[in-house]
């Protein structure tokens, strides 16, 4: 019954920002945690961001280091992307994820997935 649903994506510039939102439906728990992932054609789906619920804690992808935010809003249920100085690297689909216990760096970790959202970055 959880559902997460992902927006914002969309077309920049290199230089540009973008910020994605995730909005988490259904039964909820207090110790988990959200990530963001992303999946280029014919690439793997790597960690950008993920956040602990409760704590507020982060870990991000070392590429994505002083450019990108991962911050939730709790009232909200919902986990934002603040992509700040987009790189044309950066194209990909974004998608979502939670999962039970702290925030890990591995999809495979993450049971609950959003549908993904498109960011393209041109140069």
């Amino acid at each position: 019954q959880v559902q997460l649903v992902e927006s914002g994506g969309g077309l920049v510039q290199a230089g540009g920002s973008l910020r994605l939102s995730c909005t988490v439906s259904g039964r909820t728990y207090s110790n988990y945690a959200m990530g963001w992932f992303r999946q280029a054609p014919g690439k793997e789906r790597d960690l950008v961001a993920a956040i602990n619920w409760s704590s507020g804690n982060t870990l991000y992808a070392d590429s994505v280091k002083g450019r990108f935010t991962i911050s939730r809003e709790i009232v909200k249920n919902t986990v934002y992307l603040q992509m700040n100085s987009l790189k044309p690297e950066d194209t990909a689909v974004y998608y979502c994820a939670a999962k039970f216990g702290r925030a890990g760096y591995f999809p495979s970790e993450y049971d609950r997935w959003g549908q993904g959202t498109q960011v393209t970055v041109s140069s």
